[in-house]
């Protein structure tokens, strides 16, 4: 017997993205993965810290993760 379909999260925006409790949305910055040594170590540093989400794309990722509020 087939289950029906219901709405799904979208796993890759679920592994890049919080829902804070407030309602915004949180994100870490990109550049930090590899080639360190070539940055200074403030940039090192402001990589390691979460930001918010520009409002205009708030929408449509939480569009995306359907139970997280």
């Amino acid at each position: 017997m087939r289950r029906p379909k219901g709405i799904k999260t979208r796993k890759a925006v679920a592994k890049r993205f919080k829902i804070t409790a407030t309602g915004k949305v949180k994100r870490s910055h990109a550049g930090k993965r590899h080639l360190l040594a070539g940055k200074s170590p403030k940039t090192r540093r402001n990589l390691g810290t979460s930001t918010l989400v520009d409002k205009t794309d708030v929408s449509r990722i939480i569009k995306n993760l359907p139970f997280s509020h």
